[in-house]
């Protein structure tokens, strides 16, 4: 892809969420999620191979109705309440249409088969942008409609979410698909504390930015796209190695790390809130998923591949400079000391 063109696709993906994001009207909103859209597609698309074509396809519609969903929530709202103002969502058969259409766009369960097949189609670098950036526009709506959106629907949403997402990752073998069904269980704890205390939906999203951007780094790095290439990575670089298997259990959520903030912080709200069994589904739900990044992290740093005196190591090859590693490292792994300043 030429400079030119990528310029005008990453302009239009920052453009396109930063319109999002900063509307009061309901089809500014709905223009910044189309540009969004087609910008990516383009990304999507780029490697002339079947599985990409239908990675963009399954993408493309999946958006489109969400997006047609939203204008048609926002439309039948100016029509019962006579404006167009994003935080006048008043009517609950719009509110009820546009967690449908907002859960849609992020991959939350049951509308979730979409993420993983597109992951698996795309390229590394593509993947980190849909399951980053392309978060931020939908979460942003989620963000300024909360007090309309129903709790019942995002609580149910959200426990699915972190369910299926441990689940749907335990049998995997592609690391991209791993990184989706994460997604999906992260995202499942978002919308599980989204009407409850939106500070820490902010926390728990910007924690699930920087540890995923972190882990996707790696496996760019490492070029590694399967269960199997993870066994060999010590061979490219031991520091690299060692980032991804504490960002793997960052991810999962275990103490000291960054990932344990927002999992403890939800899990204590559930409790004020008396959501006894909710927090107890989705602490549950939490053990699935560190089944499966427990897997990685054997994978990447406990085995060793069988090898021979003449064979030709990764470590041969040129690494790329990790500057965005370097700069994503420390807060992926080192936040929780921070926690009464971040939650005050």
């Amino acid at each position: 892809m030429s400079p030119m063109t990528t310029t005008i696709l990453f302009s239009s993906l920052g453009l396109g969420t930063i319109l999002t994001m900063s509307s009061h009207h309901w089809l500014m909103a709905w223009v910044g999620l189309e540009i969004n859209t087609l910008a990516i597609i383009p990304m999507i698309s780029q490697q002339h191979h079947p599985r990409a074509t239908e990675a963009t396809t399954k993408y493309f519609l999946t958006q489109a109705t969400a997006s047609a969903l939203i204008l048609f929530s926002s439309t039948t709202n100016a029509w019962t309440t006579g404006t167009w103002d994003i935080i006048q969502m008043t009517n609950p058969t719009s509110a009820t249409l546009l967690t449908a259409a907002l859960a849609m766009k992020l991959g939350l369960a049951p509308t979730h088969f979409w993420l993983p097949e597109v992951l698996q189609g795309a390229k590394m670098s593509t993947a980190l942008i849909i399951t980053t950036w392309q978060k931020l526009a939908p979460m942003s709506l989620i963000y300024l409609t909360m007090h309309a959106l129903s709790p019942t629907i995002l609580l149910l949403m959200g426990m699915l979410s972190s369910l299926l997402g441990g689940w749907g990752g335990l049998n995997q073998t592609q690391t991209r698909k791993l990184m989706a069904y994460s997604s999906i269980a992260h995202l499942g704890w978002m919308a599980t504390i989204s009407t409850i205390l939106p500070n820490i939906l902010t926390l728990t999203l910007i924690t699930y930015l920087l540890m995923t951007t972190t882990m996707f780094s790696a496996l760019i790095m490492l070029k590694s796209k399967t269960l199997q290439d993870l066994t060999t990575t010590w061979t490219t670089t031991p520091s690299i190695t060692t980032i991804s298997l504490l960002t793997l259990l960052s991810l999962g959520g275990l103490p000291p790390l960054t990932g344990f903030m927002p999992k403890w912080l939800i899990l204590e709200e559930l409790i004020v809130q008396n959501l006894i069994p909710t927090a107890t589904i989705m602490a549950m739900s939490a053990l699935l998923s560190l089944f499966f990044y427990l897997r990685l992290t054997y994978m990447t740093t406990l085995t060793m591949a069988p090898i021979t005196t003449p064979t030709k190591h990764k470590w041969r090859f040129k690494i790329p400079s990790p500057k965005l590693l370097v700069m994503a490292t420390p807060t992926t792994l080192l936040m929780l000391p921070m926690t009464p300043l971040l939650t005050s």
